[in-house]
């Protein structure tokens, strides 16, 4: 008798492997570029931004779409009311205002005499930077308050120290702002009531 063993060519193992490891591959990239395309357009990158996200953050309000007393929304004029006037010149945007509720008193620097003012602020941007400035209260009123403290009694009793004393309050108010909601916003410092003591 005699022992004949047939070789049986060996069937290469991970034949099916490779075969399985291309269709996954090939679906991966399909999917990535499926969610890609979708992605791009909601970003409004392509296809012409139709589900593209309004920007966040505040937004500058060209006058005519200024709130005025009065009147309605963009300006117009209510039934009944007049038409606000227009003309040449002027800030291209609207200024929009807000009077801070509570007064300030601080000590002058170097002085026995203290000041209380009344502010108001403008910005040209939209209500969002108003609604951070009383999201912030408390900090703002504790930036304009060091920022008092640190005014001399030369500087309250001359137009142009109080001119000063207005742009390092915006500065103050802006500098707060930008470290509690990234941006400022705050044009200009308005005193409604300035006393010295």
């Amino acid at each position: 008798m005699s022992d004949i063993v047939e070789d049986k060519p060996k069937k290469k193992k991970g034949g099916m492997m490779k075969i399985v490891l291309l269709v996954v591959g090939a679906l991966v990239l399909v999917g990535g570029g499926v969610g890609g395309a979708l992605y791009a357009m909601n970003a409004g990158l392509i296809g012409g931004g139709k589900g593209a996200a309004e920007p966040t953050g505040p937004r500058l309000v060209p006058k005519a779409e200024q709130k005025r007393a009065g009147s309605g929304e963009g300006g117009e004029a209510k039934e009944g009311g007049h038409k606000p006037p227009t003309g040449t010149g002027g800030d291209k945007y609207a200024s929009n205002y807000y009077a801070m509720d509570k007064e300030f008193t601080s000590n002058l620097q170097d002085s026995v005499h203290f000041v209380q003012v009344g502010i108001a602020v403008s910005t040209p941007y939209d209500d969002t930077v108003v609604e951070n400035i009383k999201t912030n209260e408390i900090a703002v009123r504790s930036s304009i308050l060091m920022a008092l403290g640190d005014t001399t009694e030369e500087q309250v009793f001359s137009s142009n120290g109080k001119q000063m004393l207005q742009r390092r309050l915006a500065k103050a108010i802006n500098d707060t702002l930008k470290e509690k909601e990234g941006f400022g916003g705050v044009g200009n410092v308005y005193f409604t009531n300035f006393v010295v003591q």
